[in-house]
């Protein structure tokens, strides 16, 4: 069983990296924390690498203790979490690569099962609820702390419990969550109806810029380096453009371009039917059947026919 062989390479490791995707989410910054939390618990030598994310989950415990680099160059062990592909480890690929043993614990089915133990199971809503059974099974006492940063995962993946993926143990976990001290509507709060002032006006200047078609079953905007100067842009200030079109009703695919050294981020979201990870296969991404990235290296108005032209061909 591939839990059992995570559960005793975790046990015999001496030192232990946790690393993540790029741009990382609320449930790659909470299950980072979480195993980190639950790692200490259990008296491991243990490092968190994210080199870039949000203020918005500076709040959550052991944030503190998140480092840019790792402190040795090879690590016994090394684990991804919320990540499909090696490619997306945050530029850190190397301690990954590098490390004697390699697990992967995810929820995405565009998982490229790319480590040496993989414990993957795309129907779960979020890669946080994956990690529930993993703390379990190592003996970890999911207490306030862990609980905290496992509900963020479940929240932000989740959109508040309103995607479909959504399960009763979803809600069994949450509540059992309540018990311990869990603070659930704070959470939600500062995860989901927080947002700073930057990102406002990141926002707003996409939204002023959005564009129907197909019969408005389709929406695109995009922001710019010079907007993010312009507005003083911090570290996932654009998170939840992409939503926006999404949201507007008649809308299947709602794309979104984010402007970067090597061409443009794209975000793409869908409502029903459309399977954007497949769209994003195409662009050297992937993700959920509902919400999914990629890039593409062209000047903005070739990356936008390009893009666009490719999801109408999955609207009906």
């Amino acid at each position: 069983m591939t839990l059992d062989n995570i559960i005793e390479e975790i046990d015999k490791a001496k030192n232990i990296v946790i690393l993540t995707h790029e741009m990382p989410d609320g449930d790659a910054i909470g299950s980072s924390l979480a195993l980190y939390t639950g790692l200490k618990q259990l008296g491991k030598d243990v490092d968190v690498v994210i080199p870039e994310y949000s203020k918005t989950f500076e709040f959550l415990p052991n944030s503190s203790k998140i480092q840019k680099e790792g402190r040795t160059e090879t690590y016994d062990l090394a684990i991804a979490l919320d990540s499909g592909d090696i490619k997306r480890l945050n530029g850190f690929a190397k301690y990954f690569e590098d490390a004697n043993t390699k697990i992967s614990i995810d929820h995405h089915s565009s998982n490229t099962m790319f480590a040496d133990y993989n414990f993957v199971n795309p129907t779960a809503p979020a890669c946080a609820q994956i990690l529930v059974i993993v703390l379990e099974a190592l003996g970890v006492i999911i207490d306030k702390e862990i609980g905290t940063c496992l509900l963020t995962g479940i929240i932000t993946d989740t959109g508040g419990f309103k995607y479909k993926g959504v399960t009763a143990e979803t809600f069994e976990f949450v509540a059992e969550l309540l018990n311990r001290g869990v603070n659930v509507s704070d959470v939600y709060k500062k995860v989901l109806q927080t947002i700073s002032k930057t990102r406002f006006e990141l926002t707003r200047i996409a939204l002023n810029r959005l564009e129907f078609f197909e019969d408005g079953k389709l929406t695109f905007t995009y922001i710019t380096k010079e907007d993010e100067q312009k507005v003083g842009a911090g570290n996932n200030d654009h998170d939840g453009i992409v939503e926006m079109g999404r949201d507007i009703e008649g809308v299947e695919v709602s794309i979104f371009l984010r402007e970067t050294d090597n061409g443009y981020k794209i975000s793409l979201r869908s409502n029903e039917y459309v399977n954007v990870s497949d769209i994003c296969l195409m662009f050297s991404g992937g993700g959920h059947i509902r919400a999914a990235g990629g890039n593409i290296n062209l000047p903005f108005e070739q990356a936008k026919t390009k893009i666009i032209e490719e999801c109408k061909k999955h609207l009906k």
